[in-house]
């Protein structure tokens, strides 16, 4: 049998294409006793580093047999290992070595690109859509970066439809590349095909030209064997061959095979089918749908080698191909971008002058108190991985800056002189980032944050994650935490061993972060910066629903199915089938759900599309696609194609610039504060104000970032909280895991006594947190102090487990207990303490790691939620405005906010064109609604009207506005209609009313007194004095005011919510009063990603219905869509055929109703209400009460009763109460009544007001 590789291979990063893994491909190739295989995903390059990952991994063992040899090999020639025959032992190694080579895999690196049938800048209509499909290999290193190249301007200059390149980039970035002639849709196939056959074999001259030897025609022989499959392409493919052969003789071209792979297995072929279903929008009963002739598997060497028998040398040749391509890395050692650094601090061809390599490496291997603690190997090492003496110059020129500007900032914020605390732990730090080779790294980091807070006037948060709990961070001003006061630790600087680069991710302002990697790209240079690419995947829940929608399943079914799979990090549907039984039993009962589950496996974690990471920037030394190939996301921004870990690994300086919403309403309250408070600086207050302690005690913490969850409310209100430290354990303890420790805390902390310590040594560890472990810092001081660890082993461990690595954690436990000669770990029974008590200590510590925060991480979380509250307690209406304008997009939010702020007695004034502003801002002790809100007014309309307001004073009419505005032609009719509807004009004397019967006339008016002033026209309203000019005004017709129902639904159009009312507003109480959840309810948390309501719980929900759609099944009937409308906004109900039928009387736009139903929780999505009955608001029933002193009074004036009773008829019940038996009797259903004012009145005469009472029933009761 002829041996074989596969050099046309689409993985799962060909895009719903592909439904290949790469480690499945390269099991099975391996398996098969292949040498390699090629991987060529669509234009792109997404899974390389996966797949050249992978393959390193599988060839670790090869490869270290291979180094041992080579070192015993060494050994002997040297005489270091002695033995009896030097050349039999030598070539013995050299042949264990040929054999251990012959095992490794090699890995192919390539892209099938698609060659613009002009040229690449060519992007008119279909002819310039696609392009000629190409098969490009890297022969080697300088390959592989022609093909980034390649493939990178594909998306940046050649998009059209597709990622495009052309022959003039072939030929500037030829070398080291092999290219095949492809699939039929390959240019010399295709213009066979389609009988140009001159064009053809000008095709095949110019490649062979280019490439020589390295380009070969490629033969592919799909002969459809199934009813449904594309049986039109093997005939294609046979003609194509024909002449391909035909060609490869005449100019000495080589041939090859492939199978064009686009799964693994054959029987994976009915799973591709769907995903490509999935991927052209398309059911499988669809007869116009794409079909692939499902051939399209791994094959074997067996089965290419039967296909091939009759071209043998198409199977040999590909062998030729994998010889070519040579053994390199991708990889390299951290390339950190150059910080400029003032020349008059020093140069490096200063310090090249100043220092010898001598000095460096003592500086490089001692520690930070020059103490010798490296061998000569273990330094030289070291000395290699931070890249030589070359680069040793440049990090201590940076590590020398770096010291000066920590210690500069270290005197500014603890004094000068400073604490030997503060010197000794600046120091350590300082000797860790140089030795590390990261003060680059810190210096960036400084730069764009410095220039974010002074020159950009950027929001920056006061640190995140590990960061925050280092002092040259503090000093540096990169975080604004204190960590000698609030004892943090940076544990990077725990563990030196940790050679990954540091990973500071940084919060901004949410609006405004794009101006700081505006800074950072213009800083470094435009092609140097680029943003990062992630992928969404067919997830468990996702890919069931995808799935059964291609199977045409009635959505309800799979939607049930779906709901199966349980809402958790990292579930699968193995994991689920395995959780949940009753999915089990379906799986295993109905032939329909196996189906839909067996495929939807086949499709789960395959990528779904590629978006740009919301925070990654990478910033290179020099151009990106130097190093990465480049793509580009749906809105044009440049990213990169592999993703943020892979960037990471390739030794590339990666950032997160998040977007942080709170920081943006932290900006605009302080802003609006200082209005009345000038000096006020956020950063300054006093965070141990005991009043707003106590405000955040109370729950009443709506908008208070991290702080406004329901169960996070209820905790503050346990909690008590007295000083910042408390709101830190707070953030750390409300979480999975942690949260069973809360009662404990709580009660610690309101109790000291009921505090109790397993062992003394736990004492001063946990006494700050009440006895409980609450910090990951904690676990890490308990092994040091209880077990011996030093201060790099307890971070492992806290990392260990923190990742669930069960047998590192069970390996450690005995360490923990029993001690480590070897390592120095004297261990907690050394210490005193018995092994079941150390085994107690284990297991929480274990429980708790497994979620746990650092406490830098919750201590800048728990800084930003102060602040929130300082600003809510102490400037309300100034937080609630800036709330407000950070949702102003998202009127259902809006309108959550407006409910809290009535609440709070705080006043939301319509939007007004002389006192409003774009944003919503403060009007006296009352919010006024943003301009900016309104519907189809842009800023720049604001903008204007702002402008001439301030440059002329407040607008005195209609007219007087239209006028003008019009002089700066920023108005047309929709938008004075929408100010008119919003209310913006009601200041300018007139009901909306007048002003939508004559706004038309005045604009058409202004436009001709306009028109006559360009000609030169005077008009009789030039030539009348001041005093009679008002005479000639156009005067408001007598039209009196909308209805209020009017005036609110045109509120509702143009704002998304009411402003002046709600339709909603009689009805409060008895809103308030019968459900169990709000719209709001029904929403998406932004911290948890979760609605408050859960799936599958029953719900009663109360509003108006807004709107309906009606919809018809495939058995005809209807069903309906309907989105109701409370106090806080909106949610989408369900209402299914049967319960249509039941309720369609009550299912009318505006009907005011009540919902019971049962929660339908979405992926990603606000969940919606599944409907099971509906009752309208009037058909809520009462109780009338009559009270008498005894039964005796009842009976004599039975009958008086029944009298007032009698000329009444409705569904509300009657209810005697004799206070002296304290009996109640509930009158027969005959005697029910109407309750209205006349029957009230009747009887409150005659019994008295205290003796008669209507009483609102429950609703449950009802439903």
């Amino acid at each position: 049998m002829q041996d074989f590789v596969h050099l046309h291979v689409h993985t799962q990063y060909s895009l719903l294409d592909g439904q290949a893994s790469v480690n499945r491909l390269v099991d099975k190739a391996m398996k098969d006793g292949m040498k390699g295989i090629a991987v060529t995903d669509h234009g792109n390059m997404f899974g390389i580093k996966e797949f050249t990952n992978y393959v390193n991994k599988k060839n670790s063992g090869p490869k270290g047999e291979i180094k041992d040899l080579k070192k015993r090999i060494a050994g002997i020639e040297s005489g270091e290992i002695e033995c009896e025959d030097k050349e039999a032992e030598i070539a013995d190694c050299r042949a264990k070595m040929a054999e251990a080579e012959s095992k490794l895999f090699k890995p192919i690196v390539g892209c099938e690109m698609y060659v613009a049938r002009r040229t690449m800048d060519k992007k008119e209509g279909k002819p310039d859509q696609s392009g000629y499909h190409l098969i490009v290999l890297a022969k080697n290193e300088k390959g592989y970066h022609n093909l980034i190249k390649l493939v990178s301007h594909a998306w940046t200059r050649g998009y059209y439809m597709r990622p495009r390149t052309d022959r003039s980039e072939l030929e500037k970035y030829h070398e080291g590349l092999i290219v095949c002639s492809a699939c039929i849709g390959g240019e010399v196939p295709k213009k066979i095909i389609n009988d140009q056959l001159e064009e053809a074999e000008e095709a095949v001259r110019w490649y062979k030209n280019l490439f020589g030897d390295d380009y070969y025609l490629e033969l592919q022989r799909h002969k459809a064997t199934v009813p449904r499959a594309n049986h039109e392409a093997y005939p294609l493919q046979q003609k194509a061959n024909a002449k391909l052969l035909e060609l490869a003789r005449k100019y000495d071209i080589k041939v090859i095979c492939s199978n064009d792979v686009h799964f693994v297995d054959e029987e994976n072929a009915e799973a591709h089918d769907r995903l490509i279903c999935l991927s052209t929008g398309k059911d499988l009963d669809d007869p116009t749908r794409m079909l692939y002739t499902k051939q399209e598997w791994m094959k074997t060497k067996a089965e290419m080698n039967a296909l091939f028998e009759d071209v043998p040398e198409a199977l040999s040749n590909t062998l030729e191909i994998l010889d070519k391509v040579e053994y390199y890395s991708i990889d390299h050692a951290p390339i950190m971008p150059t910080f400029a650094i003032p020349e008059d601090f020093g140069t490096e061809e200063g310090y090249r002058q100043k220092y010898t390599e001598k000095d460096l490496f003592d500086e490089f291997t001692q520690d930070e108190n020059g103490k010798v603690v490296l061998d000569e190997d273990a330094a030289n090492a070291k000395i290699k991985r931070l890249g030589g003496y070359d680069k040793l110059y440049r990090i201590k020129l940076e590590a020398d800056y770096l010291a000066k500007l920590a210690f500069d900032g270290a005197k500014k914020l603890y004094g000068d002189p400073l604490s030997d605390e503060v010197k000794e732990r600046l120091v350590f730090e300082l000797y860790i980032m140089k030795t590390m080779g990261f003060p680059g790294y810190f210096l960036i980091v400084q730069d764009f944050i410095n220039a974010a807070r002074t020159q950009l006037g950027v929001s920056v948060g006061p640190g995140r994650g590990s960061a925050a709990g280092s002092i040259v961070s503090y000093c540096l001003e990169i975080t604004t935490i204190d960590p000698i006061r609030y004892q943090l630790l940076f544990e990077r600087f725990l563990n030196p061993e940790r050679v990954s680069m540091p990973d500071i991710d940084v919060d901004f302002c949410y609006e405004r972060r794009q101006e700081v990697i505006d800074y950072v790209t213009r800083k470094y240079g435009k092609d140097c910066v680029a943003q990062i690419v992630t992928f969404g995947t067919l997830a468990a829940r996702g890919v069931i629903r995808d799935v059964g929608r291609v199977m045409d399943l009635p959505y309800a079914y799979v939607d049930s199915i779906s709901k199966m799979i349980p809402q958790e990090l990292g579930i699968t549907i193995d994991k689920a089938l395995k959780m949940n039984p009753d999915l089990k039993k379906l799986y295993d009962t109905d032939e329909t759900v196996t189906n839909l589950i067996d495929m939807a496996k086949r499709l789960e974690g395959l990528p779904r599309h590629c978006s740009m990471h919301a925070a990654g920037v990478v910033i290179c030394q020099k151009p990106v696609d130097e190093y990465v190939p480049l793509s580009r996301a749906a809105d044009g921004t440049i990213t990169t194609q592999f993703i943020m870990t892979t960037l990471e690994e390739l030794g590339l300086l990666k950032m997160d610039f998040l977007g942080l919403r709170t920081l943006t309403v932290i900006q605009n309250a302080v802003l609006l504060a200082r209005r009345k408070q000038p000096e006020l600086n956020i950063n300054q207050i006093d965070y141990n104000d005991q009043k707003v302690l106590d405000y955040i005690g109370t729950g009443k913490t709506d908008g208070v970032f991290q702080l406004e969850s329901a169960g996070m409310k209820g905790f503050m209100k346990e909690l008590k909280p007295h000083n910042l430290e408390d709101v830190i354990a707070g953030i750390s303890l409300y979480r999975p895991g942690p949260m069973d420790f809360i009662p404990q805390y709580i009660r610690g902390k309101n109790d000291s006594s009921s505090i109790t310590y397993d062992c003394p040594q736990l004492e001063p560890i946990l006494a700050p947190t009440y006895g409980c472990i609450v910090y990951q810092e904690q676990v890490m001081q308990i092994v040091r102090d209880l077990a011996g660890y030093s201060l790099g082993r307890s971070d492992l461990l806290r990392r260990a487990m923190s990742k669930k690595k069960a047998a590192v954690m069970e390996k450690e436990r005995k360490i923990f207990i029993y001690g480590d000669e070897e390592t120095g770990v004297p261990g907690c029974i050394k210490n005193g303490i018995d092994e079941q008590t150390a085994n107690k200590i284990y297991d929480e510590m274990i429980d708790f790691a497994k979620y746990a925060f650092n406490k830098s991480h919750a201590a800048a979380y728990a800084v930003v939620s102060y602040q929130t509250a300082w600003l809510k307690y102490y400037f309300p209406v100034e937080y609630m405005a800036a709330l407000m304008t950070s949702v102003i997009d998202n009127p259902s939010k809006v309108s959550e906010y407006i409910y809290a702020c009535r609440q709070m007695n705080i006043k939301i004034l319509p939007p007004d064109i002389n006192k409003g502003e774009a944003n919503f801002s403060v009007d006296g002790g009352d919010i006024r609604y943003g301009l900016a809100a309104i519907k189809s007014i842009g800023r720049p309309v604001i903008k204007a009207i702002v402008e001439d307001r301030e440059e002329l004073g407040l607008f005195q009419n209609l007219e007087d506005f239209i006028t003008r505005l019009s002089a700066k032609n920023i108005l047309n009719k929709r938008t004075i209609e929408n100010l008119i509807k919003a209310g913006a004009l009601d200041t300018l004397g007139g009901t909306r009313k007048q002003f939508m019967s004559i706004y038309v006339q005045i604009v058409d008016h202004v436009t001709q007194e306009k028109k006559n002033s360009m000609v030169g026209q005077m008009t009789l309203f030039d030539l009348v004095s001041e005093d009679q000019k008002e005479e000639f005004q156009i005067r408001m017709p007598d039209v009196g005011e909308y209805s209020k129902e009017t005036l609110l639904a045109f509120e509702k159009e143009v704002l998304g919510i009411y402003v002046s009312g709600h339709p909603l507003e009689a009805y409060e109480e008895k809103w308030k009063k019968s459900i169990s959840a709000t719209t709001a309810d029904f929403q998406l948390d932004e911290e948890t990603g979760h609605t408050k309501v859960h799936d599958g719980a029953k719900e009663i929900i109360g509003g108006m219905i807004t709107e309906k759609t009606i919809k018809h099944t495939k058995t005809n009937q209807m069903m309906a869509f309907i989105t109701i409308e409370d106090l806080l906004g909106t949610v989408e109900v369900v209402v299914f055929p049967r319960d249509y039928e039941k309720n369609r009387d009550y299912l009318e736009a505006d009907s005011k109703v009540f919902v019971r139903g049962r929660v339908s929780e979405e992926d990603d999505k606000p969940s919606k209400l599944i409907c099971e009955k509906i009752i309208p608001f009037e058909q809520t029933k009462k109780e009338l009460w009559i009270q008498f002193p005894d039964k005796e009074t009842f009976l004599d004036q039975e009958q008086i009763v029944y009298g007032y009773l009698a000329d009444s008829d409705g569904n509300d019940e009657v209810v005697i109460y004799c206070a002296k038996e304290r009996v109640v009797k509930r009158l027969p259903k005959n005697r029910n009544i109407g309750i209205n004012e006349q029957i009230l009145s009747r009887l409150m005469n005659h019994f008295g007001e205290k003796r008669v009472k209507v009483v609102e029933k429950p609703i449950e009761n009802i439903f």
